[in-house]
Protein backbone atom coordinates (compact mmCIF):
# COMPACT_ATOMS: atom_id res chain seq x y z
CA UNK A 1 0.00 0.00 0.00
CA UNK A 2 1.15 3.51 -0.78
CA UNK A 3 0.03 6.67 1.04
CA UNK A 4 0.54 9.73 -1.13
CA UNK A 5 -0.79 13.25 -1.61
CA UNK A 6 -4.15 13.31 -3.37
CA UNK A 7 -4.48 14.97 -6.76
CA UNK A 8 -7.54 16.35 -8.48
CA UNK A 9 -7.53 13.19 -10.60
CA UNK A 10 -8.11 11.17 -7.41
CA UNK A 11 -11.35 12.92 -6.54
CA UNK A 12 -13.59 10.53 -8.47
CA UNK A 13 -12.29 7.68 -6.31
CA UNK A 14 -12.51 9.83 -3.17
CA UNK A 15 -16.10 10.78 -4.04
CA UNK A 16 -16.96 7.08 -4.42
CA UNK A 17 -15.82 6.60 -0.81
CA UNK A 18 -17.13 9.91 0.54
CA UNK A 19 -20.64 9.97 -0.90
CA UNK A 20 -22.03 6.76 0.64
CA UNK A 21 -20.54 7.68 4.03
CA UNK A 22 -22.16 11.12 3.88
CA UNK A 23 -25.50 9.67 2.74
CA UNK A 24 -25.48 7.17 5.63
CA UNK A 25 -25.20 10.10 8.06
CA UNK A 26 -23.77 7.94 10.82
CA UNK A 27 -20.24 9.29 11.30
CA UNK A 28 -19.68 12.77 9.85
CA UNK A 29 -21.51 16.02 10.44
CA UNK A 30 -22.02 16.58 6.72
CA UNK A 31 -25.36 17.12 5.03
CA UNK A 32 -26.57 13.74 3.84
CA UNK A 33 -27.35 15.24 0.44
CA UNK A 34 -23.98 16.98 0.06
CA UNK A 35 -23.14 17.65 -3.56
CA UNK A 36 -20.02 16.46 -5.29
CA UNK A 37 -18.86 20.09 -5.58
CA UNK A 38 -19.40 20.76 -1.86
CA UNK A 39 -17.53 17.57 -0.98
CA UNK A 40 -14.66 18.60 -3.23
CA UNK A 41 -14.40 21.94 -1.43
CA UNK A 42 -14.54 20.29 2.00
CA UNK A 43 -12.13 17.44 1.32
CA UNK A 44 -9.76 18.78 -1.32
CA UNK A 45 -9.71 22.59 -1.17
CA UNK A 46 -10.37 23.43 2.49
CA UNK A 47 -7.74 21.29 4.20
CA UNK A 48 -4.03 22.03 4.26
CA UNK A 49 -3.33 18.62 2.68
CA UNK A 50 -5.30 15.60 1.50
CA UNK A 51 -3.85 12.11 1.10
CA UNK A 52 -4.98 8.82 -0.38
CA UNK A 53 -3.99 5.24 0.33
CA UNK A 54 -3.83 3.11 -2.77
CA UNK A 55 -2.94 -0.41 -3.69
CA UNK A 56 -2.14 -1.34 -7.29
CA UNK A 57 -3.55 2.00 -8.46
CA UNK A 58 -6.86 1.64 -6.58
CA UNK A 59 -7.71 4.31 -4.00
CA UNK A 60 -8.86 2.50 -0.85
CA UNK A 61 -8.91 5.31 1.71
CA UNK A 62 -8.31 9.01 2.17
CA UNK A 63 -7.65 11.60 4.84
CA UNK A 64 -7.31 15.34 5.15
CA UNK A 65 -5.30 17.41 7.61
CA UNK A 66 -6.06 21.01 8.45
CA UNK A 67 -5.39 23.57 11.15
CA UNK A 68 -8.09 23.21 13.79
CA UNK A 69 -8.16 26.85 14.93
CA UNK A 70 -6.47 30.06 13.85
CA UNK A 71 -4.15 32.23 15.92
CA UNK A 72 -3.23 30.88 19.34
CA UNK A 73 -4.73 27.48 18.50
CA UNK A 74 -2.91 26.99 15.21
CA UNK A 75 -0.53 24.42 16.68
CA UNK A 76 -3.42 21.90 16.80
CA UNK A 77 -4.55 20.12 13.65
CA UNK A 78 -7.69 18.24 12.78
CA UNK A 79 -8.05 15.26 10.46
CA UNK A 80 -10.82 13.30 8.82
CA UNK A 81 -10.47 9.74 7.54
CA UNK A 82 -12.59 7.63 5.22
CA UNK A 83 -12.05 4.03 4.12
CA UNK A 84 -13.86 2.29 1.27
CA UNK A 85 -16.27 -0.36 2.58
CA UNK A 86 -14.44 -3.19 0.79
CA UNK A 87 -11.14 -2.14 2.43
CA UNK A 88 -12.35 -1.89 6.03
CA UNK A 89 -10.88 -4.15 8.66
CA UNK A 90 -7.43 -4.15 7.05
CA UNK A 91 -5.80 -1.58 9.33
CA UNK A 92 -5.97 1.28 6.82
CA UNK A 93 -7.47 3.78 9.26
CA UNK A 94 -4.70 2.99 11.76
CA UNK A 95 -2.06 3.41 9.06
CA UNK A 96 -3.57 6.68 7.90
CA UNK A 97 -3.80 8.03 11.43
CA UNK A 98 -0.17 7.18 12.15
CA UNK A 99 0.86 8.72 8.81
CA UNK A 100 -1.13 11.88 9.55
CA UNK A 101 0.47 12.24 12.98
CA UNK A 102 3.97 12.03 11.49
CA UNK A 103 2.98 14.51 8.80
CA UNK A 104 1.45 16.83 11.38
CA UNK A 105 4.68 16.94 13.37
CA UNK A 106 6.68 17.62 10.19
CA UNK A 107 4.29 20.49 9.40
CA UNK A 108 4.84 22.00 12.85
CA UNK A 109 1.68 20.89 14.65
CA UNK A 110 1.96 19.86 18.28
CA UNK A 111 -1.41 18.21 18.79
CA UNK A 112 -4.25 16.57 16.90
CA UNK A 113 -7.90 16.96 17.79
CA UNK A 114 -11.01 15.21 16.54
CA UNK A 115 -13.85 17.65 17.17
CA UNK A 116 -17.00 15.63 16.64
CA UNK A 117 -16.79 11.84 17.08
CA UNK A 118 -20.27 10.36 17.44
CA UNK A 119 -20.37 7.94 20.39
CA UNK A 120 -22.23 5.53 18.13
CA UNK A 121 -19.14 5.35 15.91
CA UNK A 122 -17.69 2.76 18.26
CA UNK A 123 -15.10 1.59 15.73
CA UNK A 124 -13.57 5.07 15.56
CA UNK A 125 -13.77 5.68 19.31
CA UNK A 126 -12.03 2.37 19.98
CA UNK A 127 -9.37 2.99 17.33
CA UNK A 128 -8.56 6.55 18.39
CA UNK A 129 -8.36 5.41 22.01
CA UNK A 130 -6.01 2.59 21.01
CA UNK A 131 -3.84 5.21 19.25
CA UNK A 132 -3.60 7.18 22.53
CA UNK A 133 -6.22 9.86 21.87
CA UNK A 134 -7.94 10.99 25.05
CA UNK A 135 -11.58 11.95 25.29
CA UNK A 136 -11.38 15.51 26.60
CA UNK A 137 -14.95 16.58 26.03
CA UNK A 138 -18.44 15.23 25.58
CA UNK A 139 -21.11 17.22 23.77
CA UNK A 140 -24.52 16.00 24.96
CA UNK A 141 -26.89 15.03 22.16
CA UNK A 142 -24.85 17.02 19.62
CA UNK A 143 -25.02 14.44 16.80
CA UNK A 144 -28.32 13.46 15.21
CA UNK A 145 -27.88 9.84 14.16
CA UNK A 146 -30.33 8.73 11.43
CA UNK A 147 -31.58 5.70 13.36
CA UNK A 148 -30.54 6.27 16.99
CA UNK A 149 -31.61 9.89 17.28
CA UNK A 150 -29.64 12.42 19.27
CA UNK A 151 -26.42 10.98 20.64
CA UNK A 152 -23.37 12.51 22.29
CA UNK A 153 -20.31 13.57 20.33
CA UNK A 154 -16.80 13.33 21.72
CA UNK A 155 -13.83 15.65 21.43
CA UNK A 156 -10.69 13.51 21.27
CA UNK A 157 -7.18 14.93 21.61
CA UNK A 158 -3.58 13.83 21.45
CA UNK A 159 -0.37 15.71 22.15
CA UNK A 160 1.98 14.60 19.39
CA UNK A 161 5.49 13.24 19.85
CA UNK A 162 7.37 16.50 19.59
CA UNK A 163 9.42 18.66 21.92
CA UNK A 164 6.89 20.80 23.84
CA UNK A 165 9.48 23.51 24.39
CA UNK A 166 10.57 24.08 20.80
Amino acid sequence: MQIRPATDADFEAIWAIFQPIAVAGETYGYDRDISREQAYELWMRGPRVTYVAEREGEVLATYYLKTNQAGPGNHVCNCGYMVAPAARGQGLASDLCRHSQQLAVSLGYRAMQFNFVAVTNTTAVKLWSKLDFQTVGRLPMAFCHPTQGYVDALVMYKWLDCDPLS
